[in-house]
């Protein structure tokens, strides 16, 4: 179960891809999630896939080479089926084995990262989808708990410092390095948890959008447990 107590509405929960894809993000909606009860065993495919470093894709053609017992051939199943999905909805899902994602420590005072919540951004229309099937699951933070990290007094100051050039191009400056993409969770925020097998869309700012963007970020990993997500 998703508990949605505390998100203030900006999320749909569908209950089939049609729906998920079709029902707009109007208003204050946000996020549409299609909730699901995944069968299978995803952790099955985690052990065959070899990860040498950090992150390991893995594509449609090696996740059927496996040799996989009746639980894993229903979690590669469903894998396939969702990257079918996406593709004639016109996506690019990757499928990605993580064990951590690289930390970004060039400025201590503010990460860039994606442990840091943060919208994403495009110049043309579209969402972002992603689902764990297995391990930590990322979060989303309501807007209405957050603050742009470039707004909060002694953040900009910092960047004012780092940035060290004319006023007219500050703006320009935290646009083209990303930091007016982050943001920072309010006094007594409720993180919502995104939950494993649920497939979800999230807002993305464009010049279109209608909504504002979903802010998220990924979780931090449990030790000596790999994640398994797919995103696009």
């Amino acid at each position: 179960m998703i508990d949605l107590s505390h998100a203030e509405n900006r999320i749909r929960c569908v209950t089939n891809f049609e729906d998920l894809i079709s029902m707009p993000l109007l208003g204050e909606i946000n996020a549409n999630c299609w909730t699901r009860e995944l069968v299978g065993d995803f952790s099955e495919i985690i052990k065959q896939v070899e990860l040498n470093g950090n992150i390991a894709e893995i594509d449609q053609e090696e996740l059927c080479e496996l040799k996989l017992s009746e639980q894993g051939q229903l979690a590669r199943e469903i894998l396939l089926n969702d990257f079918k999905a996406l593709e004639a909805h016109g996506a690019s899902p990757i499928l990605n084995l993580i064990k951590c994602y690289e930390r970004d420590d060039a400025y201590p005072f503010f990460s860039t990262d994606v442990y840091s919540f943060h919208v994403d951004r495009s110049p043309i229309a579209t969402d972002t989808f992603l689902c764990t099937y297995h391990g930590a699951a990322s979060e989303i933070l309501p807007n209405s708990q957050a603050n742009q990290k470039i707004l909060v007094p002694e953040i900009r100051d910092e960047l004012k410092k780092l940035y060290g050039g004319p006023d007219a191009g500050f703006e320009s400056f935290l646009s083209d390095y990303f930091f007016d993409l982050h943001y920072q969770s309010k006094p007594k925020a409720h993180i919502v948890n995104l939950g494993v097998g649920h497939l979800w869309r999230l807002a993305v700012d464009h010049p279109d959008s209608q909504v504002l963007p979903c802010i998220h970020r990924a979780p931090k990993e449990k030790t000596g447990e790999n994640r398994l997500l797919m995103i696009c």
